[in-house]
């Protein structure tokens, strides 16, 4: 079976989402349709050598951190107002064109944050409790079905996008060596979920 392109579904998109910074539902339409090119043509290529597609190859961390900053990359190209922060880590990942000298800031207050998760309804973990505007995409991916060539394609299921403060926030607890994370709480994920701009 041939790799198939996947591609947003109209139907799904909320027109009344209220989305921050002059973007648009175009602009998640066409970011989400540049990263189903990107994994066609990759995966088209691999197939062609008998490997396995990029789907199954990447582990979960760097799925997300690779579908995250693809999708920083094609907001900032396609948005009228902001831009990627140049900033190597820096907060957030898109920032308002011109506010921060050099488009460059290791904390901003004006932007998105972009992130991405396989966990459905957006529950993604974060480096840190923090006022902040949130672009939350949920995606899946196929790595069950047999044979793996006949896999469906890496879909995102729904977006979401919200300005939530710390007290959205619940600490996660870690051990000695892992890292500390955050995640929206209970409230906090109900109070983003409201203003949905995908959904399938």
């Amino acid at each position: 079976m041939p790799i198939v392109r996947a591609t947003p579904d109209p139907t799904k998109f909320n027109p009344n989402a209220r989305l921050p910074y002059e973007l648009r539902v175009e602009d998640f339409n066409i970011a989400m349709q540049d990263v189903y090119d990107f994994f066609f043509d990759v995966n088209t290529h691999f197939s062609g050598k008998g490997l396995q597609r990029l789907d199954d190859m990447l582990r979960p961390a760097l799925m997300s951190g690779l579908l995250s900053d693809m999708l920083t990359s094609s907001l900032a190209k396609h948005s009228r107002a902001l831009t990627e922060n140049r900033y190597p880590n820096g907060h957030p990942d898109l920032i308002v064109s011109g506010v921060y000298p050099n488009n460059s800031v290791r904390a901003g207050e004006r932007g998105v944050e972009i992130k991405s998760t396989r966990k459905p309804g957006g529950a993604v973990d974060t480096h840190g409790a923090r006022d902040q505007c949130m672009a939350i995409f949920v995606y899946r991916v196929d790595n069950e079905a047999e044979p793996a060539f006949d896999r469906a394609p890496l879909i995102f299921t729904e977006i979401y996008v919200g300005e939530v403060t710390v007290d959205h926030f619940r600490k996660n607890p870690r051990g000695e060596l892992g890292t500390r994370t955050a995640t929206l709480h209970r409230e906090g994920i109900a109070m983003i979920r409201q203003n949905w701009v995908y959904r399938i």
